[in-house]
């Protein structure tokens, strides 16, 4: 895999806690963009931004229609809008019927990353109780970027970390703790 560029990150059923302990140990001078796909099933998007900004050394922030992605930032797909990645790297958001039972999408989100970022991007299924991210990630592989999967053991829904596995496979298939410091490895500059 080329050097890192972005980094797309899926969950569901567990998800917050999840994402907690994947931002609270990323490296303060990353410099990709990080995109999260999370079904959280609130009714707004701004609160879990605050919650998971209290915990995250990087600004969490909704991604908005039209506005560049922003290296150094998380960005969340907004509820109620599948979340894409344009190729000039801007955010489109779609009502388009829902993929997986799910809007915003996690597939639609890696499908468009995938082609915007190609080999140089990270996809990364959490725990979930769904299929959704399993195609994404999929399509982030063939494309050439690189798969991670929380290990379903380690997952508090594993269906969909293992949904991922079985379509799509996995570079790495590791324990929930160990996403931060292997992104963190990923995506900085070796000394």
């Amino acid at each position: 895999m080329k050097t890192a560029a972005a980094i797309v990150v899926g969950c569901s059923s567990g998800g917050f806690d999840a994402l907690r302990v994947l931002l609270g140990g990323l490296d303060p001078g990353l410099s990709q963009p990080l995109l999260v796909c999370c079904h959280s099933g609130s009714e707004t998007i701004e609160l879990l931004c605050e919650l998971l900004g209290r915990v995250s050394p990087l600004p969490v922030i909704a991604a908005a229609e039209r506005h560049a992605v922003r290296g150094g930032h998380v960005q969340l797909a907004p509820t109620g809008y599948h979340l894409l990645v344009e190729p000039d790297r801007r955010f489109a958001l779609s009502t388009d019927p829902r993929v997986n039972h799910s809007r915003p999408s996690i597939d639609v989100l890696f499908a468009s990353a995938a082609v915007a970022w190609r080999e140089t991007l990270i996809g990364v299924v959490l725990t979930g109780a769904s299929a959704d991210g399993a195609e994404g990630l999929r399509l982030v592989r063939r494309a050439g970027g690189c798969a991670i999967v929380q290990s379903p053991v380690s997952a508090r829904v594993p269906a969909m970390p293992q949904a991922a596995l079985d379509r799509a496979g996995a570079d790495y298939c590791v324990p929930l703790a160990d996403i931060p410091p292997l992104l963190n490895r990923l995506c900085l500059p070796r000394p």
